[in-house]
């Protein structure tokens, strides 16, 4: 069984998908439709834009998801069992898994990095990953920050490498404490909130009332949800899910072995970069593993 995975923040590069665009006539329609539907010229800033600007949350996560339609448009469904995304990403599986359509799924994309940039300065907070920890030692460490303030584990990305999500003081109390207890790495992220965690709350609130607006259809391939870390279909589910995101951990290692579990034994990340090719053989290195973010990728896939 073959799964489609979408990326999160943090794969964006410049120049972005420009390749599809110039590439392939239908690239070129999708990305001329985003333009038309944000009030702003999302491929300009994809294609042009300097690195700080593209950074931004409320262009970051839209480019994003647009690069990864772009190309999951032209694999198309036929052959896929399964699809997940990270963070950002789960909203490229739903689109891609028909749950949502693409104009309602981008100006939600849109909505949500808006929302969780202005969340980020409403309640400054920050993340920083911790690597060489067990799961139970790191929760032992997070109740020893928690009098610092705000923090809990936001992405568990593969054995061994979490990020934790908080208030400051907490989220740096954290990072000391790993490295006193012998984690091979802990280190703050260049970030501009403290994603999936309680301070998204305002985020999460605004992302429900935009969600409330548009049409969500159970999913016509099964979309392992980064909140349950199981498969879902229904589409009262993938609204519940969604919301709970922002404030929630993503689930990304139980995600993964659930679908192989479910008997997945191949993984395309579709998207910009190759992060979740890395964290997937970490996860498992008897799956196969494979990226398409170029034209060049594209075209390997159409002649396999």
């Amino acid at each position: 069984m073959k799964a489609f995975v979408f990326p999160g923040q943090g794969a964006q590069y410049c120049g972005m998908a420009k390749d599809l665009y110039d590439s392939f006539p239908e690239a070129r329609e999708l990305m001329d439709r985003a333009d038309a539907i944000l009030d702003f010229s999302i491929t300009d800033i994809m294609f042009n834009a300097p690195e700080e600007e593209l950074r931004q949350t409320r262009y970051t996560q839209p480019a994003i998801f647009l690069h990864s339609m772009a190309a999951a448009t032209l694999l198309g469904r036929d052959g896929i069992a399964m699809a997940a995304g990270h963070s950002l990403g789960e909203y490229s599986a739903l689109c891609f898994a028909g749950a949502m359509n693409f104009d309602d799924a981008l100006a939600i994309v849109a909505r949500r990095g808006e929302l969780m940039q202005n969340a980020g300065t409403e309640n400054p907070g920050t993340m920083a990953a911790v690597i060489g920890m067990k799961d139970e030692a790191l929760e032992e460490l997070l109740a020893e920050a928690t009098p610092a303030g705000t923090i809990q584990a936001a992405n568990f990305n593969s054995p061994g490498q979490v990020v934790v999500s908080g208030s400051i003081d907490a989220v740096r109390k954290a990072v000391e404490l790993a490295r006193s207890k012998g984690a091979r790495m802990a280190k703050e992220l260049t970030v501009s909130g403290a994603f999936h965690s309680p301070l998204m709350k305002p985020a999460e609130e605004e992302l429900k009332k935009a969600l409330d607006e548009v049409t969500i259809s159970d999913a016509a391939v099964p979309v392992c949800m980064n909140v349950v870390a199981r498969p879902v279909t229904s589409a009262a589910d993938i609204r519940r899910n969604l919301v709970l995101q922002l404030t929630s951990p993503v689930l990304w290692t139980q995600s993964v072995e659930a679908m192989i579990a479910s008997g997945v034994t191949s993984f395309t990340e579709v998207g910009p970069q190759k992060v979740l090719q890395g964290l997937i053989k970490r996860i498992d290195r008897n799956v196969a593993t494979a990226g398409v973010d170029t034209a060049e990728h594209v075209r390997e896939q159409l002649t396999v």
